[in-house]
């Protein structure tokens, strides 16, 4: 069985591409099991919440970080979760 893994994307992406084009840092954390799914998941995330193409998205640094040192606390609760009640 895989283990989950917590991954660390660093990169910039191109906000108001009409307007005032700018690019602007952003440092994501997600939880995946491998670095491909990590990646996917951080396009989803930046299209999303920004309306930001694919290509407009170009990521810098993909690292495997510990669970402990996670800076987002919604990743580093699930990561912590031994069991889960419902």
């Amino acid at each position: 069985m895989n283990e989950v893994k917590v991954y660390r994307i660093e990169g910039v992406m191109l906000i108001g591409v009409d307007k005032l084009p700018r690019w602007q840092k952003f440092v994501v954390e997600v939880r995946a099991l491998n670095e491909k799914q990590a990646l996917e998941l951080v396009y989803s995330l930046l299209g999303s919440r920004h309306k930001v193409k694919r290509s407009n998205i170009k990521v810098f640094k993909v690292s495997e970080i510990p669970p402990e040192k996670a800076e987002n606390r919604y990743v580093r609760d699930l990561a912590s979760l031994t069991r889960m009640v419902i």
